[in-house]
């Protein structure tokens, strides 16, 4: 299926692999393009060597596109991005800050650039900087989210109605079905995050790939708000937030408690009780750890077959 974002990407499928922190290196995405799709480096948790280290191994191991997903609030962000220049990198998906602080400068040197959103102003906000598309993600999404709490049943329709460029809807999507239903929506392609956490070759712990399997509906929540949104499984961490949430407590106390490198702690590093296990609630229709190309593959097979069938109907 050909459509704005494979021409743009020049892939197979439009079906994009999340850059997630602690879960998305070299394997996973390069695995997902050699499939079809279009791979993601999570750079968010990785130090500009590291970072190199991956998209040198990811060329290695593909001639097909792949990206690199930088959260602007990175401390070295200058830089990352000079790794991804000099590298040849041909695509970046930014977030978590102003589009406009270094589209142009990717641009430049010909790089496909796309931001994460989560409201219709950011979108268009996006779309003034001179993005190529935008991500608009929902409130099911894990990881860090908007404060807008808008759905992606509701995000999509309303950010299509907006803006020109391509547009790619996030959270809450692991199937086929669901992949169709965002197309529907006015989305040219999906972002999909939480199926791949459990995959084979995401670069999270075993402990924590089995606990997002074994999740159920209403396992995960969004909270910390005041610092940045984060939906996540709740375990005794969550447990430890929410009771100082009774407290009243000020903003410094919860950065107090939230101290620093929870997500590695409790995605990476295994521990399911004092980790941050950041997910989505998609994880309650995810029941088993698979290779990364065959989720593609499962994913498009469905997608094609809820088409035909809502054809037919």
């Amino acid at each position: 299926m050909q459509n704005r974002i494979t021409e743009l990407f020049k892939i197979q499928h439009p079906l994009i692999q999340a850059g997630m922190i602690w879960n998305s290196g070299w394997r996973l995405a390069s695995a997902v393009s050699n499939a079809g799709g279009l791979g993601i480096i999570g750079a968010g948790s990785m130090y500009p060597e590291v970072l190199l280290e991956h998209i040198q191994k990811c060329k290695k191991a593909t001639d097909k596109p792949f990206g690199v997903n930088v959260p602007m609030l990175y401390p070295d962000i200058d830089k990352i991005m000079d790794i991804i220049i000099s590298e040849g990198v041909k695509i970046v998906f930014t977030s978590a800050g102003n589009p406009k602080t270094y589209t142009p400068k990717l641009k430049e040197h010909g790089i496909t650039v796309v931001h994460v959103v989560s409201s219709v102003k950011f979108a268009l906000k996006s779309q003034e900087a001179g993005v190529d598309a935008v991500v608009a993600e929902g409130f099911e999404a894990g990881g860090h989210n908007g404060r807008d709490e808008t759905t992606t049943f509701t995000l999509i329709p309303m950010v299509k109605e907006q803006i020109d460029i391509p547009l790619i809807a996030a959270g809450g999507i692991a199937t086929g079905r669901g992949m169709l239903a965002a197309m529907v929506l006015g989305a040219d392609a999906v972002q999909v995050g939480s199926r791949f956490v459990a995959s084979e070759e995401s670069s999270s712990h075993q402990a924590f790939k089995k606990m997002v399997v074994d999740a159920k509906e209403g396992d995960t929540m969004l909270t910390l708000k005041e610092l940045a949104p984060v939906r996540m499984l709740k375990n005794k961490f969550f447990e430890d937030v929410m009771q100082l949430y009774t407290t009243n407590p000020k903003k410094e106390e919860l950065i107090e408690l939230l101290g620093r490198a929870r997500a590695k702690k409790g995605m990476f590093e295994g521990d399911l009780e004092e980790g941050e296990l950041e997910i989505g609630q998609i994880a309650g229709l995810i029941h088993d750890i698979k290779p990364a190309a065959q989720i593609v593959e499962e994913m498009i097979t469905e997608f094609d077959q809820a088409k035909k069938a809502v054809i037919n109907y």
